[in-house]
């Protein structure tokens, strides 16, 4: 599977709550796009954490039923935060990579400084090609 991640700048929220906090961490990650009106993303990364507290795979189905939304839309974002890097699939549970939130977002910066590495080498070699 293709890695995608997407950092955006959004001001964190003032108030220190676990819910905006939550949100926060999505939306700067871009788990929830435009078309995510009805916040389907935070949804499920709050449930998961709260589920995550108890057990450390979480089957999809778990999730579906306790927020009462059909089975493959919450497989697709899943798969959305599973390309970002935060999520992974063990046979048919989710588990969050690194085991923590914390490791969660230590990983995806690990990925982003991996890639931005290749593409300095890359654009370096570029560079001298075209005398920049």
């Amino acid at each position: 599977m293709k890695q995608k991640i997407i950092i955006q700048t959004i001001d964190k929220p003032k108030i220190s709550r676990p819910r905006e906090e939550v949100r926060w961490i999505c939306d700067s990650l871009g788990l929830m796009s435009g078309r995510d009106i009805e916040d389907i993303s935070f949804k499920i990364m709050y449930e998961l954490l709260d589920l995550f507290s108890e057990e450390k795979l979480v089957p999809t189905e778990e999730i579906a039923s306790s927020l009462k939304i059909e089975p493959p839309r919450v497989n697709h974002h899943i798969r959305t935060m599973m390309e970002s890097g935060i999520l992974f699939r063990e046979k048919r549970k989710i588990a969050l990579r690194g085991g923590s939130l914390s490791a969660a977002i230590e990983e995806i910066k690990k990925d982003s400084e991996r890639i931005f590495n290749r593409l300095l080498e890359v654009s370096k070699k570029l560079d001298e090609k075209f005398n920049l």
